[in-house]
C-alpha cells in the first residue's frame, strides 16, 4: 500500500452556488469518484473555519474581500465567509464519494489560515497529514480537488518538499485564477517537481 488520493476541499461553498464558488467545481465531483477505486488509500480534506476567521474579509473593516491584508505570519488574501464549521456551506458535495480512509478539517485556528492539506499558512505548524500518510507507509500521492491555484498547488508544493512523489491530475481540479493565480501556481508546481 503505497498510493493514496488526496481530494482537497470538494466542499459546497467551493461549488456553483457556494459562498466561494470556484468556477465549475462541481465538475470535479464524477471524476473524483472515478478515481477512487484506483488508490490504496483515499484523504478527504474539508476547510473548516470558526466563524469570524481572521482570514474573512469581514473581520477586516476597512478591508474588501480579495484584498490583501498583512498578517503575523505574511500575506493573507482576505476571503468571503465560507466553510463555517457546521455549516451547510462546509459540508462536503453531495454527490462526492466520502468514504476515504480519513477526513482531515483545516483551517480551524481563528487566527492563521490553512492552504495546504500540510501546513497552516505559516509554513510550519504541521497538520498531522504527513505523520499520517507515513504511518501508513504512503509514497506516491495523487491530489485533486479545489482550488487548482491555492489548496492543491500550497499542498501538492509542501508534500514534494516532504518528499512524496507527486502529482495533481489538472483534469479533476478546478481554478479561482485571482490576479494570475493559476499560471503562478502551475509554474510553482512545475519547479517543485510536481507532475501535472
Amino acid at each position: 500500500m503505497s498510493q493514496a488520493l488526496i481530494v482537497i476541499d470538494v466542499q459546497n461553498d467551493f461549488c456553483p452556488g457556494g459562498a466561494l464558488a470556484v468556477p465549475g467545481g462541481n465538475e470535479v465531483v464524477p471524476i473524483i469518484n472515478a478515481m477512487i477505486e484506483n488508490f490504496d488509500a483515499v484523504v478527504l480534506t474539508q476547510d473548516w473555519h470558526p466563524f469570524a476567521h481572521r482570514s474573512f474579509a469581514s473581520s477586516h473593516p476597512e478591508k474588501s474581500a480579495y484584498e490583501v491584508a498583512e498578517m503575523p505570519y505574511g500575506p493573507q488574501v482576505l476571503w468571503p465567509d465560507h466553510c463555517v464549521q457546521g455549516s451547510v456551506g462546509a459540508g462536503f458535495h453531495p454527490d462526492l464519494r466520502t468514504d476515504g480512509n480519513l477526513i482531515l478539517r483545516k483551517g480551524f485556528r481563528s487566527e492563521i489560515d490553512s492552504y495546504s492539506a500540510f501546513f497552516e499558512n505559516d509554513r510550519t505548524t504541521p497538520t498531522g497529514l504527513d505523520g499520517y500518510l507515513r504511518c501508513r507507509g504512503i509514497t506516491d500521492l495523487t491530489l485533486v480537488g479545489l482550488a487548482t491555484d491555492f489548496c492543491v498547488h500550497f499542498s501538492a508544493v509542501d508534500a514534494a518538499r516532504l518528499g512524496y512523489s507527486v502529482a495533481v491530475d489538472l483534469s479533476a481540479c478546478r481554478a479561482i485564477d485571482l490576479d494570475g493565480s493559476l499560471d503562478r501556481a502551475l509554474k510553482a508546481m512545475r519547479s517543485a517537481d510536481v507532475r501535472l
